[in-house]
């Protein structure tokens, strides 16, 4: 009965905890706050618009794009201002960063949404005056969202923060996320076919494109639509923007001091993090050099996989070094315990 009581007194802080957290993140940062919750409503209006509107627009339901994009922004908002909590020191900087992003996501996001609505693509669209002054819009906006990234990231830099470990986990998080947001930068940039057509005078209505070596709207995963016959910025993309999550949270958890976690020095969290960090950013490289090959991500060739398997190899030798060095020195220390504690019985006896 003990035991379940007390869980259930967990369960409820935890829950309390929670429901906390909509409250202080609206008065840590309220437009930032509000954006992302603006976002999830919109993403119940986009569902509904792919149940509904049965258009197609480059191969998958027009609404499609807009409900991915409301929850990444989403998620974005809402990491966006756990991560500028963490800046001290500097409030007018803090909603600086803050309101741009915001009204750069709302510049964005309304494009996307009107583009949908018309049905037509929002970006590379060339097709009209209309359509290529919103791309270019939109494109400067994004531009703005990366800017304020990659400052949130000089910022966390110069930041003093008490747990070495940790304050890493959110820099190489912000830093790749960066790396991965400027992927889509060579999204922008015309194909060959596209060079060809421009170089020729007669003209070009879409100029970018997300596969490299296929069209877009070919065959791709569901969901993502990243390409199966083809070369595709946006896994790259993907995964470096959530590394803004992903390391983090594995910073966060490294903090703990439970079980293993306890015999974890700072230096070794340090470490762990670091090696976790490269990888990371190994990874996302990796994965803008296959797509530049032309290569789907689920199609890898022996190049590809022989870079992997190093990434691999090098990130799993340093966690093991780490993993040794830490069981060493437990097991000295048990032993010098050990010691201590038989000499102690002695001058007792």
């Amino acid at each position: 009965m003990k035991s379940l009581t007390g869980t259930t007194q967990a369960r409820g802080r935890r829950g309390s905890a929670l429901l906390r957290l909509p409250p202080l993140a609206f008065a840590a940062n309220r437009p930032l706050t509000i954006l992302g919750g603006t976002m999830l409503i919109t993403f119940l209006a986009t569902l509904f618009g792919i149940f509904v509107d049965q258009r197609v627009i480059a191969g998958v339901p027009a609404w499609l794009k807009p409900a991915r994009f409301t929850i990444s922004v989403s998620m974005y908002c809402f990491t966006f201002v756990w991560l500028l909590g963490f800046v001290q020191n500097r409030p007018r900087l803090v909603h600086l960063v803050a309101n741009v992003t915001v009204a750069s996501f709302i510049v964005e996001m309304i494009v996307i949404i009107a583009q949908a609505a018309r049905g037509t693509t929002s970006h590379f669209n060339f097709t009209t005056s209309f359509n290529s002054f919103l791309w270019f819009m939109m494109g400067a906006f994004i531009v703005l969202v990366w800017t304020m990234n990659v400052l949130l990231a000089i910022m966390l830099l110069l930041q003093r923060m008490p747990d070495q470990a940790f304050a890493w986990s959110l820099r190489f998080g912000v830093l790749i996320s960066s790396f991965g947001m400027a992927a889509a930068f060579l999204m922008v940039t015309p194909t060959s076919e596209q060079a060809a057509a421009i170089a020729s005078g007669s003209g070009q209505h879409i100029v970018g494109a997300h596969s490299v070596g296929v069209a877009d709207g070919g065959p791709g995963l569901p969901l993502v639509g990243w390409s199966t016959v083809g070369g595709d910025l946006r896994a790259a993309h993907f995964v470096g923007l959530h590394a803004l999550q992903i390391l983090p949270f594995l910073g966060w958890l490294l903090t703990g001091r439970k079980s293993a976690l306890v015999l974890l020095t700072e230096n070794d969290r340090l470490a762990l993090v670091g090696t976790c960090g490269l990888g990371y950013l190994g990874l996302v490289l990796l994965l803008v050099w296959q797509a530049l090959r032309g290569q789907s991500v689920i199609h890898p060739d022996t190049e590809t996989i022989t870079a992997a398997a190093a990434l691999f190899t090098a990130v799993a030798t340093s966690m093991l070094i780490t993993a040794a060095r830490v069981l060493h020195r437990n097991r000295a220390t048990r032993v010098l315990a050990s010691a201590i504690q038989i000499l102690s019985h002695q001058e007792d006896v």
